[in-house]
């Protein structure tokens, strides 16, 4: 079991990304601390700063800000400071769609700028994950692709807050893992830990891969799939085991991928290995690398 702590990067990434957190809370003590820390940094810098609320009221935050010796009064006046819902943000469309998020990204940087703010803070409750709501089964999926598509090219930076009170301790684990830094609670390490590399465009992928795991795997080759970079690379160093069905479902994707372009296996465990022996097709799809 891996243990991380606050403001600490995951393990076997140098990540220059911290703009991009999970924020894992158990009490309103915490919540508070982070909260009130993040807007008063984003209000001095002169970024604009949404808090994007699903189970607190708005009027609580504003409130909590207020009661921390922040102007928020001010800042929701001159345009600095808004607390919009889940239904106006993650939820505003039929459905949760990552790629819709992405591209909403993109907007929203556009808009602080034309406003005259020096970039975007964000700091989201991701409570509604959890509720049924349709297309949530896309959200691991979405947090593996921002990094590359998102706060690689943008003055972003966003933390996902997940309350223990609200959900279950393997969700926020392999939620929270899939942000290359962590704040708050310490997590422990899922089953398969998943995650964007630092340093290049793919994923890692550690710990092991099975039924269990399924769901996991399919949002992994969803991001691949979804992913236009010419080249992809998994990471599969820390990977014990992995079966066929998985195999599979990441060969299914890296065939899907524009213009045939695959997918490179860095390290695969020797349980991959002796599938792509007894199925040679999969090479044209899936090429391992060196380190």
């Amino acid at each position: 079991m891996v243990v991380v702590s606050e403001a600490t990067a995951l393990p076997e990434r140098v990540s220059t990304a911290g703009c991009h957190s999970s924020v894992v809370v158990s009490d309103d003590r915490q919540w508070a601390r982070h909260l009130c820390g993040f807007v008063r940094s984003g209000l001095d810098r002169g970024e604009q700063v949404q808090y994007f609320a699903d189970t607190t009221a708005p009027e609580r935050v504003l409130r909590t800000l207020v009661d921390a010796g922040i102007d928020a009064t001010a800042a929701v006046t001159r345009g600095q400071l808004a607390v919009p819902v889940a239904a106006q943000t993650y939820l505003a469309g039929a459905a949760f769609d990552p790629d819709a998020m992405i591209g909403l990204w993109h907007d929203a940087v556009d808009a602080a700028f034309a406003r005259g703010h020096r970039g975007l803070r964000v700091i989201g409750e991701m409570s509604w994950g959890v509720r049924g709501a349709a297309g949530a089964d896309r959200l691991l999926e979405y947090e593996l692709r921002l990094h590359h598509e998102v706060f690689e090219r943008l003055p972003l930076t966003a933390w996902c807050l997940y309350d223990r009170r609200l959900l279950p301790d393997a969700y926020v684990n392999l939620l929270a893992g899939a942000h290359l830094t962590h704040r708050g609670d310490p997590v422990a390490e899922p089953t398969l830990h998943v995650a964007p590399l630092a340093d290049r465009v793919g994923f890692l992928m550690s710990g092991s891969a099975g039924y269990d795991t399924r769901d996991a795997v399919a949002a992994v080759a969803a991001a691949v799939r979804g992913t236009s970079a010419p080249r992809v690379e998994m990471d599969l160093t820390a990977l014990r085991h992995l079966d066929a069905a998985s195999l599979a479902v990441l060969a299914d994707a890296a065939a899907g991928r524009p213009g045939g372009a695959g997918l490179h296996v860095r390290q695969p465990p020797p349980s991959l290995e002796r599938l792509l022996e007894l199925f040679p097709a999969l090479g044209s799809v899936m090429e391992v690398v060196g380190r």
